[in-house]
Formats: C-alpha cells, sequence, structure tokens
C-alpha cells in the first residue's frame, strides 16, 4: 500500500523565469526566432551559452587576457611575476618618449 507521503515530487523539465523586455529587445527576440526558426525561450537558452563562453574566453576576458603579455624570451632585468606593475608601468612610459628607456631599468641603475 503506497501512501501520499511516499511519492517523489514532481520535477519540472524547465523553471519558468519572467523578463521585461524593451521593444527594441522584443523585437530582436523576434528575429532571431524567425532566423534561427527556434522558439523565444531556446534564442534566450543559446544567448546565456554564448555569453558564459564569451566572458570565460581569455581573448575576452579583461583580467585573463593580461596573461602572455610578457614574452619569456625578454630579459627586462626584473623579476617580471614578482614586479609585474613596475615593468608594466615602464612599458607604458617608455611608450610615451621618443627615445623609449629598457622596460624595469632605471637611470639610478
Amino acid at each position: 500500500m503506497k501512501y501520499s507521503h511516499d511519492k517523489s515530487p514532481k520535477r519540472r523539465v524547465a523553471e519558468p523565469v519572467q523578463v521585461y523586455l524593451r521593444p527594441r529587445e522584443m523585437a530582436r527576440l523576434d528575429r532571431l526566432t524567425a532566423e534561427l526558426d527556434t522558439t523565444k525561450s531556446e534564442v534566450l537558452r543559446q544567448g546565456l551559452e554564448a555569453l558564459e563562453l564569451q566572458i570565460s574566453d581569455p581573448e575576452h576576458h579583461p583580467a585573463l587576457r593580461i596573461i602572455g603579455m610578457v614574452s619569456t624570451t625578454d630579459d627586462p632585468g626584473i623579476d617580471v611575476a614578482r614586479e609585474h606593475d613596475e615593468y608594466l608601468a615602464a612599458t607604458e612610459i617608455a611608450s610615451w618618449s621618443d627615445h623609449p628607456e629598457e622596460p624595469g631599468r632605471s637611470d639610478s641603475e
């Protein structure tokens, strides 16, 4: 004999979300829905996935773009891993003048 409390709750396939769109955004959603021959929900799902991929891609993520900026063949005379701010500042300052100084080296050295 089964009792009502023995039943596991039914799970939804998807959770409904309410979004308020401006007229231009609604027109864009309608256009993409027609172009892709799919549902509005699928367009929004694909948009979320694309945004997630974009922000996790080092080419598009501001913090991750600094990876590899300094070539390992460069010898700036300092430990760039420890003194990256000094190296980047020296590189920027050197780009301002006609006679760039070597990044990481100052006249007092």
